[in-house]
């Protein structure tokens, strides 16, 4: 009869690493386009509307107001979903894995 896998053996297992590494790796690539879309976005929308990012809000223009303003707090919300989910992931792996 084979030994049966301790906790540190079956939570470092192979299949417990390449399940988790898959799921951060589609967290991942979420999170990017979501950074893309955004820092592609900007000059997109300088070029296709440029009268409508030249309006002015708050003293700036649309432009530096999403640049200067807008844009650091979306990088951190970004981040902070992307640490937060990426913790859930490793915590549900982790459960499923110690419950067999």
């Amino acid at each position: 009869m084979p030994p049966t896998p301790t906790r540190d053996e079956t939570v470092h297992s192979e299949a417990f690493l390449s399940s988790l590494m898959r799921r951060q790796l589609r967290l991942s690539i979420g999170c990017s386009l979501a950074f893309f879309i955004a820092l592609l976005g900007l000059p997109l929308a300088n070029y296709f509307a440029p009268e409508f990012m030249a309006m002015r809000v708050g003293g700036f223009t649309l432009t530096w107001l999403i640049l200067g303003v807008l844009f650091f707090p979306y990088v951190w919300i970004i981040s902070g979903y992307f640490i937060k989910r990426s913790l859930k992931l490793e915590a549900d792996e982790a459960r499923e894995v110690l419950s067999k």
